[in-house]
């Protein structure tokens, strides 16, 4: 069970009022940074004919898109515990729990643009202002000339802007809500999926409608409406808190300062030793703000090293397979609408499958083994595509979306729960940091290696194949590591309980040392001189001890 909600914000979170108006304001948000990337494959057939480029060209689109939108945001907020997909009251809930302190210094440490924008400025402006970012690179879009600006206006601006929404969204609703959290991120995370049930088919008749061009504009003014999410998000807090923490923090600095140079000079007499542990405290405290940041120290644990690289190996498939998922099913001859139908069905399922993994892996029986509930997930999740090419027929597609779904919701459910069951609270934050970092080079070349492939072959069959080996292949590895490491770990539990067993058989032996002694002094004054001698370093120890 986690522990019991805490809240160190200075103030009593309503639990409601207009906290539901921000929750509305962060599904919105939320919803569109999740499921644009995905929804705007409706489009890929289409650009493909105007600019007359290949599958792994127009696949760079996405992927920058995803990169940048996770790169700059998906850490979540530092300090937050994320236990996805609980469930409170029959709600799908994102269930967050808050460990350590939650003031500014603690949503910095892992530096995205947008903790330090919102950090700067506060979740309302930077939310709006990613709005407008959205708006300004969909309305770029519709008059660009080349692929390469569609890279910058779709990939990388709309990205950004996509980013921007992301974090502040759940910052603003942990300072809205504390009992009720669980229910209000379970609200504001099933906009993703209902945004993609909606979206899909609503690119799919924008197009046939007003063309790609007409459909960008409409798509600007639609995302425009992340800034009214962001209006929503109304600042709440003690007005004097971050000043009172900054003159805190300003007084312990400056303490912290004088007590070192007062141990400077005492212990040192002459100014040149004195010089050289300035230049000693340079460099411990330069490596100290980068630990702030990224604890590097993980990369010595293994069972974070071994999440790392299964993580890495799957996000090469992972993205591909929703991509090229529509334009799949239009190369075999199935209408558009029933194509873009196919990413609602997967949706739908996905919503269906998150809360439902939630509960099994919640349960008494697969707790205690939940890495190879999550490496079931992975594998499970590379059959399915491995079994696509099979699906010749719109029924068939139907089938796959169904279980893919299914498979995409475990694994998206289990993500951050795993991580957190390896590396604990405390190490949570800058694990999800540098996972996330490492994640972003496969989740950018995923896609255009799955469109190579197409291109090379001439058939979406093989971008299907390499993407189910590479995740039955990620999830076979995390099975296999993760069972070598609970044998380890089981190893050296026993060993350390042997090793607090030893401590008993040395006081024993403490305990007979001392009654021989006190025998051996009642034999006469010859052995004073040896007990003086060894009075006296006591003496001295004690002595240290105490200045």
């Amino acid at each position: 069970m986690s522990p019991p909600v805490s809240s160190d914000l200075g103030y009593v979170p309503p639990d409601g009022g207009w906290g539901w108006a921000v929750v509305f304001g962060a599904s919105i948000s939320v919803g569109f940074a999740y499921t644009f990337p995905k929804a705007f494959t409706i489009y890929f057939k289409e650009l493909q004919a105007v600019y007359s480029i290949s599958y792994s060209q127009i696949a760079w689109i996405t992927s920058i898109m995803c990169a940048t939108t996770y790169g700059g945001d998906f850490d979540l907020k530092p300090g937050i515990y994320t236990e996805w997909m609980n469930i409170t009251s029959g709600w799908m809930t994102a269930r967050l729990q808050w460990y350590g302190d939650t003031g500014a210094e603690s949503s910095r440490r892992l530096c995205p643009i947008s903790s330090i924008l919102v950090n700067r400025y506060g979740s309302r402006p930077v939310v709006m202002f990613g709005g407008l970012l959205c708006g300004i690179g969909m309305v770029s879009a519709a008059f660009c000339t080349s692929i390469m600006q569609l890279y910058i206006c779709v990939g990388f601006i709309t990205g950004l802007g996509l980013a921007l929404n992301l974090q502040p969204s759940v910052i603003m609703i942990g300072k809205y809500f504390l009992k009720r959290r669980p229910i209000a991120n379970g609200l504001a995370m099933a906009g993703s999926p209902v945004m993609l049930c909606t979206l899909a088919p609503l690119n799919q008749f924008l197009f046939d409608s007003f063309g790609w061009r007409g459909s960008f504009l409409i798509l600007g003014a639609i995302l425009l409406n992340c800034c009214v999410a962001g209006a929503l998000f109304r600042p709440i807090g003690p007005g004097t808190a971050s000043v009172k923490t900054q003159v805190t923090k300003e007084g312990k600095g400056a303490l912290k300062q004088e007590v070192t140079e007062d141990a400077m000079e005492i212990s040192s007499p002459t100014h040149l030793p004195m010089e050289n542990k300035t230049e000693e405290e340079e460099d411990r405290d330069c490596c100290e703000k980068i630990n702030q940041y990224l604890d590097f120290s993980l990369f010595k644990h293994r069972g974070f090293l071994i999440y790392l690289i299964g993580n890495v190996l799957m996000f090469l498939g992972f993205f591909a397979p929703i991509i090229f998922l529509a334009p799949y099913a239009k190369h075999i001859g199935i209408d558009e609408y029933s194509a873009a139908f196919l990413l609602s069905i997967l949706a739908i399922v996905d919503i269906v499958a998150r809360p439902t993994t939630g509960i099994i892996a919640n349960s008494k029986w697969v707790r205690p083994r939940i890495q190879y509930f999550f490496s079931f997930s992975i594998a499970f999740n590379g059959t399915c595509h491995l079994l696509c090419p099979l699906a010749s027929s719109y029924t068939g597609l139907i089938v796959y979306s169904v279980f893919f779904g299914l498979a995409f919701g475990m694994v998206c459910a289990m993500l951050f729960e795993t991580l957190m069951d390896l590396v604990g609270a405390a190490r949570f934050t800058s694990a999800v940091g540098l996972v996330t970092i490492a994640e972003c080079c496969t989740i950018l070349l995923g896609p255009p290696i799955g469109g190579m492939l197409i291109d090379t072959f001439g058939d979406y069959k093989y971008m299907f194949v390499k993407c189910g080996l590479v995740m039955v292949l990620a999830g076979t590895f995390l099975f296999i590591m993760n069972y070598y490491n609970y044998r380890v770990l089981a190893k050296e539990e026993k060993e350390r309980k042997a090793k607090e067993e030893d401590p008993k058989t040395v006081r024993t032996e403490n305990e007979g040392r001392k009654n021989w002694i006190k025998e051996t002094t009642q034999d006469g004054p010859e052995l004073e001189p040896l007990r003086e001698e060894q009075a006296g370093p006591k003496k001295e120890v004690n002595g240290i001890s105490e200045v």
